[in-house]
């Protein structure tokens, strides 16, 4: 009894607080201004904490697979929401269908971020034997026509514009992963059945969008790349913003999903108007 108290009593803060007004309207830019000045941290930090480390267990276990944890936790937590209530598979799909076009996305901007640096970057062999007098550097010689992954593993240098993947995948989560699990609080609020294994997914959701946000200060603080790091978050929440805050307020159709909680919310509510309204005054900007 005392376990399921407290899940309750943890599940029902993050919920009110994942569905406040003000933190929806205002997550985005608090997490921009993250992207913006977390490089500064690296005044603060010691260089000799294990997280300065990119072997670091949380760096190798969820930062390289960051979307496929979002999409188990968070895929699982939509489809048991939306199936628990309506009992109906086609709806359950079409809400699970914003991770697919997301990851899609992603997949897609990752693959013309690849082509970008390979067309405008360029190898080059360093030469240890002849440091350069200036600055005591070893000289670097271009080696044309290499790729740069070939050019890394020969262990030279590749020097090009660059936008920070990982950046962009964490802030793409954080952004997914609350707009998602916004809608629980008001589905509380309106008196929704929700039983312990529904609870359990959704604070999993939760601790995965903290630890999301804490690789995020880890990776400005002990690894700050400027500008490539700001661009990737600008990348993450254009995206964001062009799916959640754009297309998906179209409203559901073949070629839209439709917001999350649409379709849902109305089983307490006496009209799709009342829901509709609950929506939109919830994902107002």
């Amino acid at each position: 009894m005392f376990l399921n108290t407290l899940l309750v009593v943890l599940t029902d803060l993050a919920a009110r607080l994942l569905g406040n007004t003000v933190f929806r309207q205002h997550f985005h830019l608090w997490l921009s201004a993250v992207v913006m000045f977390g490089p500064a941290l690296s005044f603060w930090v010691s260089q000799h904490s294990v997280f300065a480390k990119r072997t670091h267990f949380l760096y190798r276990m969820f930062l390289r697979s960051g979307w496929g944890w979002t999409c188990i936790f968070a895929g699982s937590f939509i489809f048991l929401l939306s199936f628990s209530i309506r009992r109906s598979l086609s709806l359950s799909v079409r809400h699970l269908s914003r991770l697919g076009v997301a990851g899609g996305l992603w997949f897609g901007f990752c693959k013309l971020l690849y082509l970008l640096e390979n067309t405008t970057g360029s190898c080059y062999e360093p030469l240890l034997a002849s440091p350069d007098v200036a600055n005591g550097q070893p000289m670097l010689v271009l080696r044309e026509g290499e790729s740069k992954s070939m050019c890394l593993k020969a262990g030279m240098v590749w020097r090009g514009y660059e936008v920070s993947e990982d950046v962009f995948l964490l802030c793409l989560c954080c952004l997914l992963l609350a707009e998602e699990t916004a809608v629980f609080g008001p589905y509380l609020s309106l008196g929704g059945i929700s039983d312990a294994p529904l609870r359990i997914l959704f604070l999993f959701c939760v601790l995965l969008l903290g630890l999301w946000i804490f690789l995020l200060l880890c990776l400005l603080a002990y690894f700050p790349q400027f500008p490539t790091q700001l661009l990737g978050g600008a990348l993450g929440c254009l995206s964001w913003r062009g799916l959640y805050q754009g297309w998906y307020r179209l409203g559901p159709s073949w070629c839209c999903p439709g917001r999350p909680g649409q379709g849902l919310l109305n089983t307490k509510t006496s009209s799709n108007e009342a829901e509709d309204a609950k929506l939109n005054h919830d994902h107002c900007n």
